[in-house]
Protein backbone atom coordinates (compact mmCIF):
# COMPACT_ATOMS: atom_id res chain seq x y z
CA UNK A 1 0.00 0.00 0.00
CA UNK A 2 2.51 2.60 0.88
CA UNK A 3 4.57 1.58 -1.94
CA UNK A 4 1.91 2.57 -4.47
CA UNK A 5 1.22 5.94 -3.13
CA UNK A 6 4.59 6.89 -5.01
CA UNK A 7 2.06 6.89 -8.52
CA UNK A 8 0.96 9.76 -7.05
CA UNK A 9 4.07 11.75 -6.54
CA UNK A 10 4.21 15.05 -8.05
CA UNK A 11 7.21 15.60 -10.19
CA UNK A 12 6.68 19.38 -11.02
CA UNK A 13 6.74 20.08 -7.54
CA UNK A 14 10.13 18.94 -6.95
CA UNK A 15 11.38 19.79 -10.43
CA UNK A 16 10.76 23.74 -8.82
CA UNK A 17 12.19 23.01 -6.20
CA UNK A 18 15.51 21.85 -7.82
CA UNK A 19 15.60 24.67 -10.46
CA UNK A 20 14.83 26.95 -7.63
CA UNK A 21 17.86 25.66 -5.32
CA UNK A 22 20.42 25.82 -8.38
CA UNK A 23 18.86 29.37 -8.82
CA UNK A 24 20.11 30.17 -5.50
CA UNK A 25 23.53 28.12 -5.86
CA UNK A 26 24.28 30.00 -9.20
CA UNK A 27 23.20 34.06 -7.65
CA UNK A 28 25.24 32.81 -4.34
CA UNK A 29 28.49 32.23 -6.65
CA UNK A 30 27.58 35.10 -8.13
CA UNK A 31 27.47 37.60 -4.65
CA UNK A 32 30.58 35.72 -3.54
CA UNK A 33 32.60 35.99 -6.63
CA UNK A 34 36.28 37.15 -6.81
CA UNK A 35 37.90 38.45 -10.13
CA UNK A 36 41.46 38.28 -8.45
CA UNK A 37 40.79 34.68 -6.85
CA UNK A 38 40.11 31.95 -8.38
CA UNK A 39 39.06 29.81 -5.84
CA UNK A 40 35.01 29.81 -4.86
CA UNK A 41 33.66 31.50 -1.66
CA UNK A 42 33.35 28.13 0.98
CA UNK A 43 29.86 29.44 1.45
CA UNK A 44 28.84 27.90 -2.20
CA UNK A 45 29.84 24.46 -0.97
CA UNK A 46 27.82 24.59 2.58
CA UNK A 47 25.00 25.85 0.41
CA UNK A 48 25.51 22.83 -1.93
CA UNK A 49 25.54 20.67 1.07
CA UNK A 50 22.54 21.84 2.57
CA UNK A 51 20.74 21.61 -0.59
CA UNK A 52 21.98 17.74 -0.96
CA UNK A 53 20.40 17.08 2.93
CA UNK A 54 17.53 19.17 1.64
CA UNK A 55 16.79 16.64 -0.69
CA UNK A 56 17.35 13.93 1.36
CA UNK A 57 15.31 15.38 3.91
CA UNK A 58 12.38 16.14 0.79
CA UNK A 59 12.31 12.79 0.02
CA UNK A 60 12.01 11.44 3.27
CA UNK A 61 9.38 13.43 4.08
CA UNK A 62 7.59 12.67 0.83
CA UNK A 63 7.68 8.93 1.99
CA UNK A 64 6.40 9.25 4.99
CA UNK A 65 2.61 9.69 5.92
CA UNK A 66 2.05 12.95 7.16
CA UNK A 67 -0.26 12.26 9.57
CA UNK A 68 2.67 10.92 11.51
CA UNK A 69 3.75 13.84 11.90
CA UNK A 70 0.37 15.52 12.70
CA UNK A 71 0.64 12.93 15.62
CA UNK A 72 3.83 14.49 16.73
CA UNK A 73 2.94 18.10 16.18
CA UNK A 74 2.72 18.65 19.82
CA UNK A 75 5.60 16.87 20.98
CA UNK A 76 7.59 18.82 17.75
CA UNK A 77 6.14 22.06 19.10
CA UNK A 78 7.40 21.87 22.43
CA UNK A 79 10.58 20.92 21.36
CA UNK A 80 10.66 23.42 19.07
CA UNK A 81 9.85 25.69 22.09
CA UNK A 82 12.65 24.55 24.16
CA UNK A 83 15.44 25.03 21.71
CA UNK A 84 13.93 29.15 20.98
CA UNK A 85 14.76 29.11 25.13
CA UNK A 86 17.92 27.61 24.64
CA UNK A 87 19.43 29.96 22.12
CA UNK A 88 18.37 32.66 24.69
CA UNK A 89 20.64 30.72 26.94
CA UNK A 90 23.78 29.46 25.15
CA UNK A 91 23.47 30.31 21.55
CA UNK A 92 25.70 32.42 19.32
CA UNK A 93 26.12 36.11 19.51
CA UNK A 94 26.36 37.18 15.92
CA UNK A 95 25.98 40.99 15.09
CA UNK A 96 24.11 41.75 17.83
CA UNK A 97 21.47 38.48 17.26
CA UNK A 98 21.25 35.33 19.51
CA UNK A 99 19.67 33.42 16.75
CA UNK A 100 22.31 30.40 16.62
CA UNK A 101 23.17 27.05 18.07
CA UNK A 102 26.57 25.68 17.69
CA UNK A 103 27.07 22.44 16.38
CA UNK A 104 30.70 21.74 15.82
CA UNK A 105 31.19 22.71 12.22
CA UNK A 106 27.30 23.33 11.56
CA UNK A 107 24.93 26.14 12.66
CA UNK A 108 21.53 25.85 13.55
CA UNK A 109 18.91 28.19 13.66
CA UNK A 110 16.21 26.76 15.66
CA UNK A 111 13.48 29.85 14.62
CA UNK A 112 13.58 28.52 11.29
CA UNK A 113 12.79 24.44 12.39
CA UNK A 114 10.28 26.03 14.71
CA UNK A 115 8.04 27.60 11.20
CA UNK A 116 7.10 24.02 10.05
CA UNK A 117 6.17 23.00 14.60
CA UNK A 118 3.95 25.82 14.35
CA UNK A 119 2.30 24.72 11.05
CA UNK A 120 1.98 21.21 12.12
CA UNK A 121 0.76 22.05 15.91
CA UNK A 122 -1.64 25.32 14.42
CA UNK A 123 -3.23 22.34 11.45
CA UNK A 124 -3.51 19.70 14.62
CA UNK A 125 -5.36 22.39 16.49
CA UNK A 126 -7.64 23.90 13.92
CA UNK A 127 -8.46 20.52 12.27
CA UNK A 128 -9.81 18.88 15.41
CA UNK A 129 -11.50 21.88 16.18
CA UNK A 130 -13.13 22.84 12.88
CA UNK A 131 -17.06 22.42 14.35
CA UNK A 132 -15.91 24.85 16.65
CA UNK A 133 -13.98 27.66 14.52
CA UNK A 134 -17.03 30.54 14.70
CA UNK A 135 -16.89 30.38 18.97
CA UNK A 136 -14.23 33.47 19.78
CA UNK A 137 -12.39 31.48 23.04
CA UNK A 138 -11.45 28.53 20.15
CA UNK A 139 -9.90 31.03 17.41
CA UNK A 140 -8.67 33.45 20.59
CA UNK A 141 -6.62 30.19 21.64
CA UNK A 142 -5.06 29.48 18.61
CA UNK A 143 -2.90 32.27 18.61
CA UNK A 144 -1.30 30.95 21.61
CA UNK A 145 0.32 28.40 18.87
CA UNK A 146 2.27 31.03 17.26
CA UNK A 147 3.00 33.79 19.72
CA UNK A 148 5.05 31.53 22.30
CA UNK A 149 7.84 30.92 19.20
CA UNK A 150 7.01 34.56 17.99
CA UNK A 151 8.23 36.12 21.76
CA UNK A 152 11.22 34.13 21.83
CA UNK A 153 12.46 34.77 18.70
CA UNK A 154 11.62 38.50 19.17
CA UNK A 155 13.93 38.22 22.08
CA UNK A 156 16.74 36.99 19.90
CA UNK A 157 15.85 40.19 18.63
CA UNK A 158 14.92 39.00 14.47
CA UNK A 159 11.36 40.86 13.75
CA UNK A 160 11.34 39.50 10.38
CA UNK A 161 11.44 35.91 11.26
CA UNK A 162 8.91 36.92 13.99
CA UNK A 163 6.51 38.36 11.37
CA UNK A 164 6.32 35.00 9.54
CA UNK A 165 4.67 33.03 12.52
CA UNK A 166 1.81 35.98 12.58
CA UNK A 167 1.27 35.51 8.58
CA UNK A 168 1.44 31.35 9.23
CA UNK A 169 -1.34 31.60 11.63
CA UNK A 170 -3.79 34.20 9.45
CA UNK A 171 -3.42 32.02 6.73
CA UNK A 172 -4.07 28.93 8.07
CA UNK A 173 -7.17 30.59 9.94
CA UNK A 174 -8.29 31.66 6.87
CA UNK A 175 -7.95 28.50 5.24
CA UNK A 176 -9.84 26.73 8.23
CA UNK A 177 -12.88 29.00 7.04
CA UNK A 178 -12.56 31.12 10.47
CA UNK A 179 -15.55 34.16 9.90
CA UNK A 180 -14.03 37.03 8.45
CA UNK A 181 -15.13 39.09 11.43
CA UNK A 182 -12.92 37.33 13.34
CA UNK A 183 -9.86 39.16 11.10
CA UNK A 184 -11.31 42.41 11.47
CA UNK A 185 -11.20 42.28 14.81
CA UNK A 186 -7.79 41.48 14.90
CA UNK A 187 -6.40 44.34 12.05
CA UNK A 188 -8.36 46.44 14.64
CA UNK A 189 -6.79 45.44 17.43
CA UNK A 190 -3.15 45.27 15.73
CA UNK A 191 -4.48 48.74 14.77
CA UNK A 192 -5.10 50.71 18.28
CA UNK A 193 -1.74 48.22 20.07
CA UNK A 194 0.76 50.13 17.42
CA UNK A 195 1.73 52.85 19.53
CA UNK A 196 2.71 50.05 22.36
CA UNK A 197 4.29 48.05 19.61
CA UNK A 198 6.12 51.03 18.14
CA UNK A 199 7.49 51.96 21.85
CA UNK A 200 8.67 48.20 22.60
CA UNK A 201 10.82 48.31 19.57
CA UNK A 202 14.78 48.03 19.79
CA UNK A 203 15.95 51.20 18.21
CA UNK A 204 17.38 49.75 15.20
CA UNK A 205 13.77 48.48 14.53
CA UNK A 206 12.16 51.76 14.49
CA UNK A 207 14.99 53.23 12.51
CA UNK A 208 14.58 50.77 10.12
CA UNK A 209 10.80 51.91 9.16
CA UNK A 210 11.84 55.95 9.63
CA UNK A 211 14.40 55.09 7.04
CA UNK A 212 11.91 53.15 4.98
CA UNK A 213 9.88 55.88 4.96
CA UNK A 214 12.46 58.16 3.87
CA UNK A 215 16.01 56.56 2.61
CA UNK A 216 17.73 59.91 2.05
CA UNK A 217 17.56 60.57 5.61
CA UNK A 218 20.36 58.44 6.85
CA UNK A 219 22.10 57.56 3.03
CA UNK A 220 25.40 56.57 4.57
CA UNK A 221 24.17 54.71 7.28
CA UNK A 222 20.91 52.84 7.82
CA UNK A 223 19.31 53.89 4.51
CA UNK A 224 22.71 52.44 2.76
CA UNK A 225 21.17 48.76 2.08
CA UNK A 226 17.92 50.46 0.51
CA UNK A 227 19.36 52.86 -1.69
CA UNK A 228 21.85 50.23 -3.08
CA UNK A 229 19.44 47.51 -3.42
CA UNK A 230 17.18 50.10 -5.73
CA UNK A 231 20.17 51.23 -7.57
CA UNK A 232 21.00 47.60 -7.96
CA UNK A 233 17.53 46.48 -9.14
CA UNK A 234 17.21 49.75 -11.55
CA UNK A 235 20.36 49.50 -13.45
CA UNK A 236 19.62 45.63 -14.76
CA UNK A 237 16.62 47.03 -16.78
CA UNK A 238 15.38 44.60 -18.83
CA UNK A 239 18.04 41.74 -19.24
CA UNK A 240 20.61 43.01 -16.89
CA UNK A 241 24.21 43.45 -17.23
CA UNK A 242 25.25 39.67 -17.37
CA UNK A 243 25.75 37.13 -15.12
CA UNK A 244 29.32 37.86 -12.66
CA UNK A 245 29.41 41.42 -14.32
CA UNK A 246 26.90 43.44 -11.21
CA UNK A 247 28.61 46.22 -10.43
CA UNK A 248 26.98 46.69 -6.73
CA UNK A 249 27.47 43.35 -6.07
CA UNK A 250 31.07 42.65 -7.32
CA UNK A 251 32.05 46.04 -6.19
CA UNK A 252 30.39 44.89 -3.05
CA UNK A 253 28.24 48.47 -2.55
CA UNK A 254 25.80 45.85 -1.38
CA UNK A 255 25.70 43.99 1.81
CA UNK A 256 24.59 40.86 2.76
CA UNK A 257 24.44 40.69 -1.06
CA UNK A 258 24.28 36.84 -0.61
CA UNK A 259 21.37 36.67 2.13
CA UNK A 260 18.85 39.83 2.23
CA UNK A 261 19.73 41.45 -0.86
CA UNK A 262 20.41 38.67 -3.40
CA UNK A 263 17.17 39.67 -5.32
CA UNK A 264 18.72 42.52 -5.93
CA UNK A 265 22.18 40.84 -7.20
CA UNK A 266 19.66 38.87 -9.42
CA UNK A 267 17.49 42.15 -10.53
CA UNK A 268 21.26 43.57 -11.70
CA UNK A 269 22.75 41.00 -13.12
CA UNK A 270 19.69 39.47 -14.95
CA UNK A 271 17.11 42.04 -15.17
CA UNK A 272 13.63 42.18 -15.52
CA UNK A 273 13.86 38.59 -17.44
CA UNK A 274 15.98 36.82 -14.87
CA UNK A 275 13.51 38.48 -12.08
CA UNK A 276 10.39 37.31 -14.01
CA UNK A 277 12.03 33.77 -14.34
CA UNK A 278 12.57 33.23 -10.80
CA UNK A 279 8.78 34.80 -9.63
CA UNK A 280 7.08 32.17 -12.24
CA UNK A 281 9.10 29.20 -10.56
CA UNK A 282 7.65 30.21 -6.86
CA UNK A 283 4.21 30.96 -8.48
CA UNK A 284 4.72 27.05 -10.15
CA UNK A 285 5.68 25.99 -6.31
CA UNK A 286 2.76 27.58 -4.89
CA UNK A 287 0.34 26.89 -7.46
CA UNK A 288 1.15 23.07 -6.98
CA UNK A 289 1.02 23.92 -3.28
CA UNK A 290 -2.62 25.07 -3.64
CA UNK A 291 -3.10 21.98 -5.77
CA UNK A 292 -1.78 19.77 -2.87
CA UNK A 293 -4.61 21.40 0.00
CA UNK A 294 -7.06 21.11 -2.92
CA UNK A 295 -6.88 17.61 -2.92
CA UNK A 296 -6.36 16.83 0.53
CA UNK A 297 -9.06 14.22 1.74
CA UNK A 298 -9.35 15.81 4.86
CA UNK A 299 -9.18 18.80 7.03
CA UNK A 300 -5.45 18.26 8.58
CA UNK A 301 -3.62 18.00 4.91
CA UNK A 302 -5.27 20.88 3.85
CA UNK A 303 -4.03 23.10 6.44
CA UNK A 304 -0.81 22.33 6.60
CA UNK A 305 -0.49 22.47 2.61
CA UNK A 306 -1.90 25.79 3.47
CA UNK A 307 0.44 26.60 5.74
CA UNK A 308 3.71 25.95 4.18
CA UNK A 309 2.27 28.11 1.04
CA UNK A 310 2.08 31.12 3.39
CA UNK A 311 5.06 30.50 4.79
CA UNK A 312 6.83 30.93 1.35
CA UNK A 313 4.49 33.12 -0.19
CA UNK A 314 5.07 35.74 2.72
CA UNK A 315 8.86 35.36 2.86
CA UNK A 316 8.64 36.07 -1.17
CA UNK A 317 6.81 38.92 -1.02
CA UNK A 318 8.60 40.45 2.03
CA UNK A 319 12.04 40.22 1.02
CA UNK A 320 11.17 41.17 -3.09
CA UNK A 321 9.10 43.91 -1.60
CA UNK A 322 12.29 45.27 0.81
CA UNK A 323 14.72 44.98 -2.15
CA UNK A 324 12.44 47.18 -4.35
CA UNK A 325 11.63 49.86 -1.77
CA UNK A 326 8.33 48.59 -1.39
CA UNK A 327 8.48 47.33 2.28
CA UNK A 328 10.92 48.18 5.30
CA UNK A 329 14.23 46.00 5.66
CA UNK A 330 13.56 42.80 7.93
CA UNK A 331 15.76 40.41 7.61
CA UNK A 332 13.60 37.68 5.87
CA UNK A 333 15.44 35.55 3.62
CA UNK A 334 14.08 34.82 0.11
CA UNK A 335 13.52 31.10 0.08
CA UNK A 336 16.02 28.68 -1.36
CA UNK A 337 17.71 31.51 -2.64
CA UNK A 338 19.22 33.35 0.10
CA UNK A 339 22.04 31.60 1.58
CA UNK A 340 21.42 29.62 4.91
CA UNK A 341 21.47 26.35 5.62
CA UNK A 342 18.65 26.10 8.17
CA UNK A 343 16.42 27.86 6.38
CA UNK A 344 17.11 25.75 2.86
CA UNK A 345 16.61 22.92 4.53
CA UNK A 346 13.21 23.89 6.51
CA UNK A 347 11.86 24.99 2.93
CA UNK A 348 12.75 21.83 1.61
CA UNK A 349 11.32 19.70 4.64
CA UNK A 350 8.33 21.52 4.75
CA UNK A 351 7.71 20.82 0.67
CA UNK A 352 8.31 17.45 1.55
CA UNK A 353 5.30 17.13 3.95
CA UNK A 354 3.90 19.35 0.83
CA UNK A 355 4.37 16.06 -1.23
CA UNK A 356 3.19 13.70 1.13
CA UNK A 357 -0.13 15.52 1.45
CA UNK A 358 -0.44 14.96 -2.73
CA UNK A 359 0.65 11.01 -2.52
CA UNK A 360 -1.68 10.35 -0.06
CA UNK A 361 -5.03 11.97 -1.19
CA UNK A 362 -6.71 9.30 -2.37
CA UNK A 363 -8.87 7.57 0.97
CA UNK A 364 -7.94 3.75 0.13
CA UNK A 365 -4.93 2.14 -1.73
CA UNK A 366 -5.04 -1.21 -2.68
Amino acid sequence: METRVWRHFDPFLLLAMIALVGYGLAMIYSATFERTSAQIDPLVYHQALYGILGLLLFLVLSGLDYHVLGNLAWPLYLGAVLLLSLVLIAGRILHGSQRWIDLGPMQFQPSEFAKVCVILALGKYLASRSEDLKRPDVVGLSILIPAVPLALVELQPDFGTATVYAAIWLGMLFAADVPLRYFSGFFGFAAAAAPVAWLGMHDYQRQRILTFLNPQSDPLNTGYNSIQALISVGAGELTGRGYLSGSQSQLHFLRVQYADFIFSVLAEELGFVGALALLVLFGILLLRGFRAANRSREKFGRLVSCGVVTMIAYQVVVNVGMNVGLLPVTGVPLPMISYGGSALMTFMGALGILESVVMRHRKFEF
